[in-house]
């Protein structure tokens, strides 16, 4: 299945990396402007990484970004537009990746999943990170 985004009315909601994802070398998916780098490394064996660490830079963060891999379970991913309607509904399964960049999310449980989630900080609590919005 590879890697998809999911694009509505001109703007990106999310990029998928499905677990049956191949490529030969370590690949970005992402655009540079992106506030979060989604990809895949990918090295054969005997490779070995020069020991590195990365420049410091200012960088403003205006969006927030969630990313999460699936480990166990099913878990299904729900998107809406911007007037809180679903649009997309997205099933994962291990092994499968997301990074949800636009809109309003939310998850069901279809069965009992662990997933390895990322966002950007740093955290400001959740009275201030997270809004719960009313959907159609």
């Amino acid at each position: 299945m590879g890697f998809e985004p999911v694009d509505f009315n001109g703007k990106r909601y999310a990029e998928i990396i499905w677990a049956d994802t191949e490529v030969d070398k370590t690949v970005f998916f992402s655009g540079p402007e992106s506030s979060m780098q989604f990809g895949i490394l990918s090295h054969s064996a005997g490779f070995t990484e020069t020991p590195h660490c990365h420049h410091t830079a200012l960088r403003e963060i205006r969006d927030l970004q969630q990313m999460f891999v699936v480990q166990r379970g099913v878990v299904a991913v729900l998107l809406y537009d911007d007037n809180g309607r679903l649009f997309k509904e997205i099933i994962l399964r291990k092994g499968d990746s997301i990074l949800l960049i636009h809109g309003v999310h939310s998850i069901r449980v279809i069965e009992d999943m662990k997933c390895i989630s990322v966002k950007q900080g740093p955290f400001l609590g959740a009275d201030k990170d997270k809004i719960n919005v009313e959907v159609i």
